[in-house]
């Protein structure tokens, strides 16, 4: 049963890899507590006072409300798919609550900040300076995940249009409108880098030797040149994700419009900037108001 439960994450599900280890970590450490090995374990026997008392050793192991919350939640998985399938004819799961977690707001960049590091003019003409360039426009002003940047082939780009085509998470496929600027950006890079390099793979990002760029790379571009206008502790593509929509939030963009553009399953991801944003909100008010203070 656990074996087809994670075959059904990976190849139904799509999930990814490390995920689907997080999966069978969690069920293998519930066999542990039952003193079960995993082939022999009976999902008609289990109950819920067993699944009670699992929470609990591991609130007296001290483990963070966000491990148990993501424990508790493989279980209720792992029983929807029990049920589905028939190998099941109670939820055992159903009365255990997950712990609420407090989630930290997302760190972004300022708006100044950014216009510092993109609008640099100091950027030699050269294939390197100008693909990190264009990396750096392409995080902010697409708010794009690091996955996704990685992946875009040429042919995913439309000048005409001014959309980019990317590849989420399970899979799933986006068009992100563009702005005149960035495409005449994306034009010159490409103008550079059919120049100067030989292209060895159809990606649109490449390095000097002509093969795709790596996710170390991106993030040590991004660490360095934001070090340079910000004293944020953390400083990745991410942060560059964040700031994209924290910024349309901000220019009072629907949330729904930039669920979409972030490719968001669920609106719930998508309203955690919403708090940044009521905080400038909150910030101008104190600031404009004669009767705020």
């Amino acid at each position: 049963m656990m074996n087809e439960f994670l075959q059904y994450l990976q190849y139904e599900k799509n999930y990814s890899t490390h995920t689907v280890l997080s999966y069978h970590t969690d069920l293998l450490q519930f066999c542990d507590f039952l003193q079960t090995a995993p082939e022999q374990l009976n999902a008609k026997e289990i109950t819920a006072l067993q699944i009670q008392q699992w929470v609990l050793s591991l609130m007296n192991d001290k483990l963070s409300a966000r491990s148990l919350s993501r424990k508790i939640s493989t279980l209720k998985s792992f029983w929807h798919f029990l049920l589905q399938r028939d190998y099941a004819t109670q939820n055992p799961t159903l009365k255990i609550i997950l712990p609420k977690t407090k989630k930290p707001l997302p760190a972004f960049f300022k708006e100044s900040e950014m216009a510092s590091v993109l609008g640099n003019p100091n950027i030699p003409d050269r294939f390197e300076p100008v693909r990190d360039q264009l990396i750096l426009s392409i995080f902010y002003l697409t708010g794009i995940r690091l996955s996704e940047l990685l992946n875009i082939h040429d042919n995913d780009i439309d000048l005409n249009e001014g959309s980019i085509r990317v590849i989420g998470k399970r899979n799933k496929q986006r068009i992100i409108p563009i702005g005149k600027s960035l495409c005449k950006e994306i034009e010159h890079y490409i103008s550079r880098r059919n120049t100067e390099v030989e292209v060895l793979e159809q990606y649109l990002f490449v390095r000097a030797n002509g093969l795709k760029i790596y996710p170390k790379l991106v993030y040590n571009l991004v660490h360095e040149r934001m070090s340079e206008v910000s004293s944020l502790y953390k400083r990745s593509p991410h942060v560059l994700r964040h700031t994209f929509a924290t910024s349309m939030l901000n220019a009072g963009t629907d949330i729904n419009s930039v669920k979409e553009l972030l490719g968001h399953s669920s609106l719930a991801a998508t309203q955690v900037y919403t708090h940044t944003s009521f905080e400038e909100l909150h910030n101008i008010y104190n600031q404009a108001h004669p009767r705020a203070k």
